[in-house]
C-alpha cells in the first residue's frame, strides 16, 4: 500500500488525493455529468503527473460520491417497475398515516419513484411468521412480466409483504424475471433491506432498482477506463454507512452508496477530531448539489439505520424518501 489515492464525486467538481512516501498530492477537476469517469481519469492523471508516478504504481484506489444521491434528488434514475402484493401496490404513495405537517391540507409529499401504472399487484401472501397464506400465482407475474417489458422498463423491484421473513415468493419472481428479461436489472426487498415496516422496505427497494443502470453504467466505464489507463489496482467504494465494498457488490446494491461521498468527509472530520483531542465536533460539509452536517460525539460520528433523501420540506422529517440502509 504505497501508493493509495482517494477520489470523490461531487456534483460541481471531482477531487482526487494520492498518498506516496509520506506525502500527499492532490487536484481538483470539474465534474462531467454527463460522463463522470472521465472526470475521475482526469483528475488521477493529474495527481500521479504531480508525484511522478506511473498509472500501474497505484496499489489502492478508495472512491466516495454523490452521483446516487443527486440521482434521487434530480430524479435522474432509470425507468423503474415494481411488482408486489395483491393490494398493496400504492404502499410507497400513502407511506404512514402521520403527517409532518398536520394542519397543511395542501401539503407536498414527495413522488413516488414508480409511477402507479408501473407497479404490478401479484396474488401472493405470506404472514409475519414466514408462513404462506396464500401461493404465489405465477399466471399473475406473467402477466405483469408481460406488462413491463412493454413499457421499456430498465429495473424492476421486487417488493412482498413479510418477505423478509420468507424470501421464497421473491426468488422465485427474480428467477422469471431473469429468464424473461434479462438486461433488466432487479432488486428483491428481501436482499436489500430484510427488516420489518413495509413502507421503508418497499421504498429502499425501488430506491435500489432506480439507482442500478445508472451506477453499473458508471462503474462499468470507470473500471474499463482504468485499466485502458494502466490501473490494475484494486477499487473499492464508500459506503453510506463509512465502510468498504467492491464494485460488484456496489452494483448490486446502489443504494447503500447514496451518503458515500458525505460519509467519507465525517470519517475524516472525526480523524482530526481525535488528533486535536475534541470530544465534540460538528463537521460540516458542502457541495454543489447537497450540503451535510454530522454530530462527532468522542471522536465517533453518529449513525443510523433509516434516513431520508430529497425532503420537500426543509429539515421537516418524514417529508423525504425513507432509506432503510446503515448510513453516517
Amino acid at each position: 500500500m504505497q501508493h493509495r489515492l482517494g477520489v470523490d464525486i461531487g456534483g460541481t467538481f471531482t477531487d482526487a488525493a494520492l498518498e506516496s512516501g509520506g506525502r500527499l498530492y492532490t487536484s481538483k477537476v470539474l465534474t462531467q455529468p454527463a460522463a463522470p469517469e472521465r472526470s475521475v481519469l482526469e483528475a488521477i492523471a493529474a495527481v500521479l503527473a504531480e508525484a511522478k508516478l506511473e498509472p500501474s504504481s497505484l496499489s489502492l484506489i478508495i472512491h466516495g460520491t454523490t452521483l446516487a444521491t443527486n440521482a434521487l434528488i434530480e430524479r435522474k434514475g432509470a425507468k423503474t417497475a415494481l411488482i408486489t402484493t395483491f393490494g398493496f401496490r400504492d404502499t410507497i404513495e400513502i407511506r404512514h398515516e402521520n403527517r409532518f405537517e398536520q394542519y397543511d391540507v395542501g401539503i407536498d409529499l414527495p413522488p413516488p419513484l414508480v409511477l402507479r401504472r408501473l407497479r404490478f399487484p401479484v396474488r401472493e401472501r405470506i404472514d409475519a411468521r414466514g408462513r404462506v397464506l396464500v401461493p404465489l400465482d405465477e399466471t399473475d407475474v406473467e402477466r405483469a412480466i408481460a406488462a413491463i417489458a412493454q413499457q421499456g422498463v430498465q429495473a424492476v423491484a421486487v417488493a412482498f409483504l413479510h418477505s423478509f421473513t420468507e424470501s421464497a415468493h421473491e426468488q422465485r419472481v427474480a428467477a422469471m424475471l431473469a429468464k424473461q428479461l434479462p438486461r433488466v436489472a432487479v432488486t428483491l426487498s428481501c436482499e436489500v433491506s430484510p427488516e420489518m415496516r413495509e413502507f421503508e422496505r418497499f421504498s429502499t427497494a425501488c430506491a435500489n432498482a432506480y439507482l442500478q443502470p445508472l451506477i453499473a453504467t458508471y462503474l462499468g466505464n470507470l473500471r474499463r477506463d482504468l485499466i485502458a489507463a494502466g490501473i490494475n489496482c484494486p477499487l473499492l467504494l464508500m459506503l453510506s454507512g463509512g465502510g468498504l465494498t467492491p464494485v460488484e457488490t456496489a452494483v448490486r446494491f446502489p443504494v447503500r452508496l447514496v451518503e458515500s461521498g458525505p460519509a467519507g468527509g465525517a470519517i475524516f472530520a472525526s480523524h482530526v477530531a481525535r488528533q486535536c483531542r475534541c470530544e465534540k465536533v460538528v463537521s460540516f460539509d458542502m457541495g454543489g448539489t447537497t450540503a451535510k452536517i454530522c454530530l462527532i460525539d468522542g471522536a465517533t460520528p453518529h449513525t443510523s439505520r433509516v434516513f431520508e433523501v430529497a425532503r420537500m420540506y426543509r429539515f421537516k422529517k418524514g417529508s423525504g424518501l425513507p432509506l432503510r440502509v446503515p448510513v453516517i
